[in-house]
This record gives structure tokens, sequence and C-alpha cells, in this order.
């Protein structure tokens, strides 16, 4: 498919801010399923300095300072992505039990290093908990293959929790959304992720967009979409030694299934800490009111973004089912 995305972010001050410098990641990943044609980030005031370098994972975060007193900033990107199906790579070994994979990344002297090995361990979001190894254990059954039980506890988050976007915030710890089984796609991204982990096993967080349909008879709203997240799992390859590397393999709990070409990849990193949208250091600005707004449209269905009262008004660190 071949997707147009428009992310509006405008930020409004009381009183003004005097200086900022931001940190933004909305310039979309090239992946083996996701070619990005074209990229443009619009930000209204020019700010003094901008620039943009990869980060640890492969990102593109993008740098800005704004040396002017200001009583708003609005940040659009535009891309468009020529997505398709994801494919798993041959060399993984796709039947290969959880507990083998688990084994593999267990810290033993001299042994090959793995890049994926990052993935196994606690970050901001996704501590280790005993709750998360006893809600995974009905999905990670002895002798069953990682890509198997991820499937399985992907659709059982997806018939156990409710998408409810009142009943979590930002630093809502994901235990807590897993003892409630309420939340947003964000909580069970880090859920899931946690599951993975506390087990010794390797998941990663991804955000991202999803191509939603309008219901029948009805016109594609335009900014009504938000930013998405699911989790990427590790599959190692045949050969423990490192050669036939492994690959990723998504997934998407909020949903209960494998992202398609209907999604867009934008980031990955341990969890939201690494790829959150837009952050900034202000100096002013004490009270400020925010509104997102996101489209993905089919290329051959682009409109113009609509009025800025049309834009949805939701909260930076929320993302969509």
């Amino acid at each position: 498919m071949l997707l147009h995305v428009t992310h509006e972010t405008r930020y409004e001050y009381a009183p003004p801010v005097e200086t900022a410098q931001h940190l933004a990641h909305l310039k979309p990943l090239a992946t083996g399923s996701q070619r990005l044609v074209s990229h443009l980030l619009t930000i209204d005031p020019p700010p003094a300095q901008r620039g943009e370098l990869p980060d640890v994972y492969g990102n593109t975060r993008a740098f800005f300072a704004l040396e002017a007193t200001h009583d708003r900033l609005v940040v659009t990107a535009e891309s468009v992505v020529d997505t398709s199906v994801p494919v798993l790579s041959g060399a993984i070994a796709r039947e290969l039990p959880w507990e083998a994979v688990r084994e593999r990344f267990r810290f033993r002297k001299d042994a090959t290093f793995d890049a994926a090995s990052e993935f196994v361990f606690p970050s901001p979001y996704v501590p280790r908990h005993d709750d998360f190894a006893a809600y995974a254990r009905a999905s990670f059954v002895p002798g069953r293959p990682t890509f198997d039980a991820a499937m399985d506890l992907t659709e059982r988050m997806y018939r156990d929790f409710d998408y409810d976007a009142d009943s979590t915030e930002i630093n809502t710890p994901a235990v807590e959304a897993l003892a409630q089984r309420k939340g947003v796609c964000q909580d069970f991204a880090h859920i899931m992720i946690a599951c993975f982990r506390t087990l010794g096993l390797p998941a990663r967080y991804v955000s991202g967009y999803l191509l939603t349909q309008p219901p029948p008879g009805q016109p594609r709203l335009v900014g009504a979409d938000a930013s998405h997240a699911w989790v990427s799992v590790y599959l190692p390859g045949e050969n423990e030694d490192g050669d036939g590397a492994g690959g990723w393999a998504d997934f998407d709990p909020t949903n209960g299934r494998q992202p398609g070409e209907d999604y867009v990849t934008l980031a990955i990193g341990r969890d939201y800490s690494d790829v959150s949208p837009m952050r900034g250091v202000l100096h002013g600005g004490a009270r400020h009111t925010l509104r997102v707004g996101v489209t993905v449209q089919p290329v051959g269905e682009v409109v113009q973004l609509a009025p800025q009262s049309q834009t949805q008004s939701i909260s930076q660190d929320k993302e969509s089912p």
C-alpha cells in the first residue's frame, strides 16, 4: 500500500516560552517491508537551529531549537510510505521451543554476542515482575515455539483487556494496567513486552500508525486518527553460535493480530521512553494546551488537512487502538 501520513502537534503556551529545545521521532523507518518515499517536517515558528541524526536503534531523531519568544508551536510531519506484508526471514528457527530461546539469552562467559540481548533487560516503562510471568504462563506452555506463544499471548490479551483511554496515564505502571485489564495500546505493548522479558525473552516496542477504515458510507475523517504501538519479538536462527541470524516478528495485542501492509512503523526502542513523538526542554510556558491530529490515508484518497477545529484533542502520550 502507498500510505500518506500527516501528524500535527500543536502547543499553546501561557505565559509564552522564551527559549526551547525539542527532540522528535516523526520520520518513518525504512524496513524490509516498508520504504520511505518522502518526508517533510514543518516547524512554526521556524527554529534557529535544526538537524537530524540516527539513534542507537536506527531511528531518525530530529532536533530543533527556538530562541525567540513564542506562545504556540506547530510541528507537522508529512510522510509517504510504501508498505507490504512483513515476511519472516527464512533463517528463523520458527519451531524452536521458547525455553531453548531463553537459554540462548542466559549469560555465559565467552558466548557470542547477540544484539537482541539488549531487549531482555528491564527498561523505564517495562519492569520485570512475577505478575507478568503468571499472566504469560498460559501461553508459554512447555515446548511451544516462541512464535506460537507470542501469537497466543496476542490473542489472549485482545480478549482479556478493554481499550479505555481514560483508565491510564503515561506514568501508570504496566503492572497496574495488567491488574485492571484496561488501558491503551501503549499499555498493552508494555505489558506484552514485560511478559517476554520476565521470562528471559527479548521483545521491543514499536511506535507507528494504523490505517483505520471509516464506517460504511462515511467519509474518512481528517485528523481523527492517532499514533499506535505494538510489539516486536525476536526469533533466533538455527545455529546457537550466531550463524544464520534470526529476525523480528511483530504482534499487535490491541487488535489481536500481526501487523500487515496497513501499518506504518515509525520507530523502535526498549519502550515508549525511547520513541516518544515529541519532547522538549522549555524556559517559560508554565501552562500549555496540546492538540495532536493524525491522518493516515491511501495516497489516492489524500485530502488537505482539516481546519484546526477538526483536529482531535488528545493527550500527547496516548495512542490509538
